[in-house]
């Protein structure tokens, strides 16, 4: 999943267990709703999953300015901002949908399509108080 400064859903990619995260990067990146219009430089902030060169340049080439730990490199001094729980409160709110918590859906597509009701009712609820 990708989200945004205040954790609304941006793309969302549905796999198997078994699949690691960076495999499915470029899809994610690739399956992106929302495109802003604002001219300067987007960053997307990552976990130790994704580095190396593969991911570093499938970020790099559709125009993000990647922040991604290094594997091996410990911190020095002060630690930067912790900016992870964003991404957890937003997997946290998708498992406030009961149904979704445990898959009993037969198909992909079944579930797919309750991810992303879910994903537009996280949206409506964040834009809600923003614009009414």
């Amino acid at each position: 999943m990708l989200v945004d400064g205040r954790g609304v859903p941006l793309s969302i990619c549905v796999t198997g267990a078994n699949r690691n995260d960076v495999t499915q990067l470029e899809t994610l990146l690739d399956t992106l709703v929302y495109q802003p219009r604002r001219h300067r430089r987007m960053h997307l902030l990552a976990d130790r999953g994704y580095s190396g060169q593969p991911a570093l340049d499938a970020v790099t080439e559709r125009g993000y300015h990647a922040r991604i730990r290094q594997q091996g490199k410990a911190r020095r001094g002060r630690p930067p901002k912790h900016r992870r729980w964003v991404v957890e409160a937003a997997h946290s709110w998708f498992n406030r949908f009961r149904k979704l918590l445990v898959r009993f859906e037969k198909l992909h597509e079944s579930y797919l399509a309750l991810v992303h009701l879910a994903a537009a009712i996280i949206c409506w609820r964040k834009a809600v108080p923003i614009y009414g």
